[in-house]
């Protein structure tokens, strides 16, 4: 065996333990602090935006798409920090892999805000659903990698965005809390089951 392949199993045997562990590089203060945030961002809408269909490309969207922007902020500082204060090489081996598998559902929803902003403005209205169920999507991607009952967080962001989509149109069209419902709840409880299955007990060790 030589140098190339004894490196390539130890990379594959690395990958493969990261697949079996959980991760602990998302922490419940940046998920909470989302969640109050998503709040925080409705009460401003349904007071400062009480007609958001009126102005909807400038306010609307960059309130939603700015609380998002700086929600992946905050959770990718606390991620970074954790790599950064941790010496193990598989740390920062596990935190790629859970990036690999959440992510693509985040560039798909940018990518699925930037088509209907510029092509199908009409269709805006789905926004709302469509990030809750492309949230949920990302969470059923890396959910072996987390506390187990993280599964039910993905179940919540699928069904709020099922709801989103039959329930948050016409009148009701652009309402805050069609964001922070699925949002405010769902992350609020995965940063409970973080603190509670991962923080809590390492704490307590």
């Amino acid at each position: 065996m030589d140098l190339h392949e004894a490196l390539a199993q130890i990379s594959e045997i690395r990958q493969q333990v990261a697949r079996t562990e959980t991760f602990r590089g998302y922490r419940a203060a940046p998920v909470a602090f989302s969640g109050v945030l998503a709040w925080i961002v409705a009460v401003v809408q349904s007071v400062w935006l009480p007609n958001p269909g009126e102005d909807l490309r400038a306010a609307y969207l960059g309130l939603w798409v700015g609380a998002a922007l700086l929600s992946m902020a905050v959770t990718g500082l606390y991620m970074f920090l954790h790599c950064w204060r941790s010496q193990l090489t598989l740390t920062r081996s596990h935190t790629a892999l859970a990036l690999s598998l959440f992510m693509p559902s985040v560039v798909a929803g940018g990518l699925l805000t930037t088509v209907l902003y510029f092509r199908v403005p009409d269709a805006l209205w789905m926004m709302p659903g469509l990030w809750s169920m492309l949230f949920g999507l990302g969470i059923f991607a890396s959910w072996r990698l987390l506390p187990k009952v993280t599964f039910w967080v993905g179940v919540h962001y699928l069904i709020a965005g099922v709801f989103c989509l039959a329930l948050a149109q016409g009148e009701y069209a652009f309402s805050p809390w069609a964001m922070a419902l699925p949002f405010g709840v769902g992350q609020l409880l995965a940063a409970g089951i973080l603190y509670w299955t991962l923080e809590r007990t390492h704490v307590e060790k």
